[in-house]
């Protein structure tokens, strides 16, 4: 078993608070994730002996394995998607490389209200009717989820979107593989 010195963990208790709640520590929060970064099988080897399943994405982010990519995600993780969704649509439309846009454009409540408007349809099933229920619902949520950043004008989305993205893809790529069937 390998020996684990929790002197050398100084930020444990930050971030095991961060991780439970479903965080995802990107570049972006500096500190914890320098420890982790550094000390990375420690952390390892302390979460999965409290049945935590620690996930280091490549891209530049950590997070706690979960398995809430089931056919039953819970609403909020639905309209993060749908959001992703239909924010890579938008920007393909409007001329824009969708995967730049996503993490250099800031999303307003301008974007917000245009979005909803134009999705109608598929907002109003997440009982999401405007801008600023988007903005409440989803885009805050994505800032407690370390998905995302408040800045001055709105919101920039992080690394750890790309979960989402994968997600995405990998039903793209089911949906063409079943109507090739």
């Amino acid at each position: 078993m390998t020996q684990i010195n929790l002197d050398e963990l100084s930020h444990l208790q930050a971030i095991n608070k961060k991780l439970v709640t479903g965080y995802h520590i990107s570049e972006q929060d500096t500190v914890m994730w320098q420890e982790l970064d550094q000390q990375i099988d420690a952390y390892r080897t302390l979460f999965s002996a409290l049945g935590h399943d620690l996930q280091h994405d490549s891209r530049g982010f950590y997070y706690f394995a979960s398995d809430e990519s089931t056919p039953n995600m819970g609403k909020i993780s639905r309209a993060i998607a749908l959001t992703i969704y239909i924010l890579i649509e938008h920007y393909a439309n409007s001329g824009k490389d969708p995967m730049r846009a996503l993490f250099d454009e800031v999303s307003d409540l301008e974007l917000m209200q245009t979005l909803v408007q134009m999705n109608k349809h598929l907002f109003d099933q997440l009982e999401i009717f405007s801008g600023s229920d988007l903005r409440k619902d989803v885009y805050l949520r994505m800032v407690r989820l370390g998905l995302s950043r408040e800045v001055e004008t709105g919101f920039m989305l992080q690394a750890p979107i790309y979960r989402y993205i994968d997600a995405l893809m990998e039903v793209n790529e089911e949906t063409y593989i079943g109507e090739d069937e």
